[in-house]
């Protein structure tokens, strides 16, 4: 059995850091995930703090050695994927569904923040993948886009942590009036 005083990834990331928080009423557990992301938007550090079972322990440090070195999109799409990553029972799988619970709130931190910090000229849509709103808007308008999902085919636009969809959906309300 590990001794969780020495796990690597126990504590918080390197400031500045973005957190994502998920618990479950079920069996009680506690999941704390920080993140820092680099100015490449690769996640170069992630820490977690938990009250929780030694399978979530496992499932979260899994995850964690995941998504290092990973940009802030590539993580988020690893964490939307929890099914093809389990092989525990299915009483076990919310305990990973938790850790990337977690996960995906943290990188939206990272993403919402960043969109608040944009300097460019262009509106910034999706930070995961550098998605302007000028481009979007081009994209819908251009092949008569009408849901998220042509949005993401079209541009990736919505395909990372997906905190860009209420600003998407505004997006593709405007331009169906048109």
């Amino acid at each position: 059995m590990p001794n969780f005083l020495e796990l690597e990834h126990v504590g918080d990331a390197a400031e500045p850091n973005f957190v994502g928080r998920a618990a479950s009423l079920q069996c009680g557990a506690v999941l704390r995930i920080s993140v820092h992301v680099d100015e490449s938007q690769h996640i170069t550090e992630a820490k977690f703090r938990a009250a929780c079972c030694t399978i979530l322990v496992a499932s979260t440090t899994s995850l964690i050695e995941r998504v290092l070195g990973k940009t802030n999109a590539e993580a988020a799409a690893i964490a939307q994927d929890v099914e093809t990553m389990s092989d525990l029972t299915p009483a076990r799988v919310d305990c990973l569904a938790l850790a990337h619970e977690a996960l995906l709130r943290a990188i939206r931190a990272y993403s919402d923040a960043a969109r608040d910090e944009w300097e460019g000229d262009e509106a910034l849509i999706c930070t995961c993948f550098c998605v302007s709103e000028r481009t979007i808007e081009r994209e819908i308008q251009q092949n008569n886009l009408r849901t998220i999902a042509e949005v993401t085919r079209a541009c990736n636009a919505g395909g990372g942590c997906r905190s860009c969809y209420p600003l998407i959906e505004e997006l593709l309300a405007v331009n169906s009036e048109w």
